[in-house]
């Protein structure tokens, strides 16, 4: 089996230590006009994602997936620089973010007149097989996006149009939830819509600390992602102490064959700086990619949470789900 990288394919026993959800570069929908004030410097750009990318691979990490959605300034061609520079593995997504922070207003125009979900599955069919516009770079997974209280009419037409294309080419499907919600719904809308569940990864299920709400997402077969690590008491996340908690139980109900860790970090941001309040600090001071390596996994083997099921999660499974 392979993996779709920025720099070409390579065999799934090559991914190594995977991070499945990251964001090297990301802005929010609307950074694109605000050049006055947030000019893009394609030097500083890659000067500091080689130099978080080379962090991170000092720890031990060889692949990291980027999970950025194409409105949210997805850069193929960027991602396989810093991956030539610093010697990690990349792989890129194709998709749109969720309907209140994603950029809905095209293709919900064109659905009005009769376009939207055929032209979704072509755009994703044709840059997974073929590449995305004239990089020649490839992307290796889906990424799909939900609102808090329910996937939308708009969202839909992502899930259906990525089930297609799964179906026919088998790439896999990462998911964002908001808040904690609907990651049993996103499983069992992508399975009626016949996608494969060992395909699925759903993302962001450490915004809710309730054990039950796994085990029904994991009653589906897809796969479960705590890849918001790091980030606490802002955007609906609980605390470190709270995840690990959840993880731990469900490593000892033995799920760890369909369980995934990362950091949804953000290594550069597109715009102007943001303005960060003193207030927030403390939420997002662990919030970086080297936080699962430096103290999460330590910490779960001091709650004798075994290697072997460290590596499941973070080396087996990746290769599994991605290659």
């Amino acid at each position: 089996m392979t993996a779709q990288t920025v720099t070409g394919p390579i065999a799934s026993t090559d991914l190594g230590f995977t991070l499945p959800h990251e964001h090297v570069i990301f802005g929010y929908p609307g950074y694109q006009g605000d050049v006055t004030l947030g000019p893009w410097n394609h030097d500083l750009a890659l000067s500091t994602c080689v130099e978080t990318a080379k962090a991170v691979r000092s720890r031990g990490i060889k692949t990291v997936i980027d999970a950025t959605p194409n409105e949210c300034g997805r850069s193929p061609a960027f991602l396989r620089e810093v991956s030539e520079a610093s010697g990690l593995q990349i792989m890129c997504a194709t998709g749109f973010y969720y309907e209140g922070e994603g950029a809905k207003a095209y293709f919900e125009f064109r659905a009005s007149l009769g376009g939207g979900e055929g032209e979704i599955y072509e755009m994703m069919r044709r840059e997974v097989l073929d590449g995305i516009a004239d990089t020649g770079i490839k992307a290796g997974v889906i990424k799909l996006a939900s609102s808090r209280d329910a996937i939308t009419p708009y969202e839909q037409m992502f899930f259906r149009a990525a089930a297609r294309v799964q179906r026919e080419t088998d790439v896999p499907i990462i998911t964002h939830t908001q808040e904690g919600r609907q990651g049993p719904e996103q499983a069992e809308l992508l399975l009626s819509l016949g996608a494969n569940p060992s395909r699925i990864m759903i993302g962001h299920m450490d915004g809710n600390t309730d054990p039950a709400y796994h085990r029904a997402t994991l009653a589906h077969g897809v796969n479960i992602a705590f890849d918001r690590i790091g980030l606490q008491g802002i955007v609906g996340m609980p605390s470190d102490a709270e995840r690990l908690e959840v993880i731990t139980t469900l490593l000892r109900e033995g799920h760890a064959k369909h369980m995934l860790l990362s950091h949804d970090s953000i290594w550069h941001w597109l715009g102007r700086p943001i303005p960060l309040p003193d207030a927030i600090l403390p939420a997002i001071a662990d919030w970086h990619p080297l936080h699962l390596t430096d103290d999460i996994l330590p910490e779960l083997q001091r709650n004798e949470i075994s290697m072997e099921q460290i590596e499941q999660m973070t080396v087996v499974n990746p290769a599994r789900l991605f290659g």
